[in-house]
Parts: structure tokens; sequence; C-alpha cells
């Protein structure tokens, strides 16, 4: 839709706010930060001070979590407002950004937003040989100064992604836990993972990183404060995905899924807010542009949550978000994905893995991408796992990160919160499973996805542009 369009819907729409009425957002997209992680949700070891004010002076949501356990097809979800298995490429890590998906970043520029990002927008993929000039978060800066002295900016509200990469686990460095003063004795070592000191020093150095990223948030939310603009400004800050630990990333568990979220908007929602509504990033796009006062397409299936922000009962069910995924990193023969499909409610996670005969975790050894059981990435936790898979008290947490999994998996969460037993087998949980899997099936119908076709792989045939290590590797033997 063109600017000229969406001037003149907004004209014709009673739901569009007034111009002056029309706030600022700061939408900070932090990068594979799992839940737990913040010292207002919790955790004991780590220092969040931003993030704790932002939940202080607004609300903290406690169920909260990405659409897909992947970087680039969340980001296309929170972009688009819709499913990802509607994206067709875009459901995929390291996929090309399809030109004619409508986002809402251009939707709010033709509504006289100011938008840009720093960071990580959408990404990883190729969106420049594919019909956009830029990223489809918006034009790039350099940093939150240069975006708020820009030309553009002047007498406009403006939308701003922060996306910060220090999570990322190339930045995890060793020692910098214990040099930032985090304890590994106090940090928590979840079920899924050895509680071993190896495994506790990572952790640690991961938190360290996870204090950059506040640190970082800080330094925004500190110069809109210096402004005087911090009241008339939205901040929302969160995660893409869960952190990239065994059976973390790229899984549709808690540890893949499961993210921070507060949001602050003076004056709309009360300081301190709790709110255990569930909440999916797709849910983001509508909510920017009801915000915004900007019509929301009716293609999106996220649904906007400002009623919730502003204490009013909400317009639709807030006790359930869907889960999926597609191909994480290319590393299985032949290019395939490991698709699944999921439902989280208050007390149950209910799995289908649609290719239950592939390897979760990625072929045992190296195809194309990141290494052997690529998708699972590189932590010095899964090499420690590897090393120990035969030792009695790692066999069991081996096995349910990288072996194969059945076809149904279901966990109650009110007795395994860990999510460790499968009972998809139980028949004291049949009716349960029941339901919950008519649930599932009756959201992949009104989304129309794809695969409620038996047959449906072309996930399995899209192009992927995260680099050949195999090829790699092998170049480098022959010069040696």
């Amino acid at each position: 839709m063109n600017r000229l369009a969406v001037l003149l819907l907004c004209i014709a729409t009673p739901f569009c706010r007034a111009a002056s009425e029309r706030p600022n957002i700061l939408f900070v997209l932090a990068d594979n930060w799992y839940y737990p992680h913040a010292a207002a949700n919790g955790d004991p070891a780590v220092r969040t001070p931003v993030f704790d004010r932002i939940a202080r002076e607004g609300a903290r949501f406690t169920h909260a979590f990405c659409p897909v356990p992947s970087c680039s097809p969340t980001r296309s979800c929170i972009l688009t407002g819709r499913a990802a298995h509607q994206l067709e490429d875009a459901a995929s890590l390291w996929s090309l950004f399809p030109s004619n998906l409508r986002v809402f970043t251009d939707d709010l520029t033709a509504a006289g937003y100011h938008v840009g990002y720093t960071g990580k927008g959408w990404s990883p993929g190729n969106y420049k040989d594919y019909g956009r000039s830029q990223n489809p978060a918006g034009p790039e800066f350099k940093t939150v100064t240069d975006f708020l002295d820009s030309a553009d900016a002047v007498g406009k509200p403006f939308f701003y992604w922060l996306g910060d990469t220090h999570t990322s686990l190339n930045k995890w460095i060793p020692g910098s836990g214990r040099k930032t003063g985090i304890d590994p004795a106090k940090v928590v070592v979840p079920a899924c993972l050895p509680d071993v000191p190896e495994v506790r020093e990572e952790i640690a150095d991961y938190l360290a990183s996870v204090q950059q990223i506040d640190e970082a948030v800080g330094a925004a939310v500190g110069e809109l404060e210096k402004r005087g603009i911090l009241d008339n400004t939205i901040v929302i800050y969160t995660s893409d995905n869960g952190w990239q630990m065994p059976r973390g990333l790229a899984n549709c568990y808690d540890t893949g899924t499961r993210i921070p979220l507060a949001i602050r908007w003076p004056g709309h929602t009360p300081d301190g807010k709790v709110l255990d509504d569930f909440i999916s990033l797709t849910d983001c796009a509508p909510t920017f542009l009801e915000l915004a006062g900007v019509p929301v397409p009716p293609a999106m299936t996220g649904r906007s949550f400002v009623d919730i922000l502003e204490g009013k009962p909400s317009a639709i069910r807030r006790d359930q978000v869907f889960l999926e995924r597609e191909r994480h990193a290319n590393v299985r023969r032949g290019d395939l994905s490991y698709p699944i499909r999921a439902i989280r409610t208050a007390d149950f996670l209910y799995l289908r893995n649609l290719r239950p005969d592939r390897w979760p975790a990625g072929d045992p050894e190296l195809y194309v991408a990141v290494g052997d059981f690529g998708d699972i990435d590189g932590s010095r936790t899964k090499q420690y796992m590897w090393d120990h898979q035969s030792d009695p008290s790692v066999r069991e947490l081996y096995k349910l990160s990288f072996e194969k999994r059945p076809a149904e998996e279901l966990y109650d969460l009110r007795k395994d919160p860990d999510q460790m037993r499968n009972l998809a087998t139980d028949p004291e949980l049949s009716e349960t499973k029941a339901k919950l899997r008519q649930q599932l099936d009756q959201w992949m119908k009104e989304t129309h996805d794809p695969r409620l076709d038996a047959a449906y792989d072309a996930w399995d045939h899209y192009p992927y542009f995260g680099g050949n290590l195999r090829d790699q590797e092998a170049r480098r033997r022959k010069v040696k």
C-alpha cells in the first residue's frame, strides 16, 4: 500500500489517532535472550536495572513467546504480523525476504512516522536481491543519536528498532561472567543441562552479555530522557528467541521460545503491572499500528494487545500461543527442514514433530552449516555434553537434546515446568492431548498452513544464504 492510500485510509477510519496523540515507539529486540534471565524475572545472578525499571514503571509479561525459535523467521513474523508458515521463504533462517510481504514499518512511514533501526534488523538473510533496497526494519542508523538527529525526524513521531546482539553466542567471552561480578554459584542451571562447573561458568559468561544489552538499552533510554521525550515514548523491551544452549534455540520448548517482555507506557499502563496474558511477538505489528493510529491490514494473524496495556478486558483469547519451525540451519542431508507445530498453554505444551524420522538437532555429521548436530550451536556446554554423553549423569540429558524424537510430545507444566518428561502416550492425559491436537489443527486450518498436506515439503527447497562450512573446510584441507 502506498503512502497516499495509507493516509486516505487513516482519514476515513475513526480508529486513527490524531497526529498530536501519536506516541514515539522504542522497540528493543535483543538476540537469543531466554525469559528467566532478568532480575525482574527472578534470576539471582544477573543485573538488569534498565529492564527492571521498564517493568517497574510499566508492565512485565510472564508469558511472552516468539513464534519461531529462530532469528530470521521470528523477525519476519514481527514485521508482517503473520504466522511464519504464511511467509514462504521467510519462515526459515538465512532465507530471502519476498518483496511481496507487507511490513508494518512501511505503513508507519507512509503514515508520517520517522522509522529506522540500529544493530540487527531483519536478519540473517537476503533482501537486497529480492526487491528491497533497504532492510525491512527500515533505514539503518549507527546510533540512536544519529537516528534522532536525522533531518527526517523533525516534527514527526518515530519508531526506532534497537537490535542489540550482545547475547549472541560468539560474544559469550570466557571468564567475562566472573570479571563482571557474576558468581557461578548463584547461576540457575536448567534441568535439561548438566549442573557442572563448566556449564555454570558458561552461563555466567552469557549473563554478562545480558548485562551488556541492558547497558546499551540504558544509553538509548538515557538519550530520550535527556531530550525530554521519554514520557511520550512507549518502550518495548524483549528478545527474538531463547538462548543458544542445547534444547534452546531452534527448539519449541520454553528454552527456545519463552522470552522476557516489559513495556513502559506512561499514563496508560499502571506502574509495576504483572500480566499473565499470553503474547506472541507476531502480535507486535498490529499493536504498533494501533498505537500509531494506523489501520491493521486484515491479512495479519497477530492481534493487538493495546487493550491489555490499557488495563481493559482482552478482546481475544489470551491463554495460549502457537509455535512452529521449519528449517533453522542447513544441517540435514538434502537441505531438509525439521518442521514442528505446537501449542503452549498455562498447563501444557503439546508438540507435533512432522518429520520424526529426521534428526531434530541436525545430522550427526556436518552437512552444510554450523557443524555436527548443527541445529545446536557450538557452545562449550554442547561440547561438554558430547564429550560426556556416556556418563550416567549426562546420558539422559544428551538424549533429550541430540537424539530423535517421537511424532508427538506432551508436557504437563504443573508437574514438569522444565519439560523433561514426555507424556504423549500417558492414557490419563489422552483427552487433554486430543483437545490440544484439535486446537492446533484448527489454527493450522484457519491460517492456511501448507503443512496440512502431509506430503508438503517446499521449505526443503528454498535457498539458504548461510554459507557452506563443509566446502570451506574442504578447501582448507586442500590448501594444507
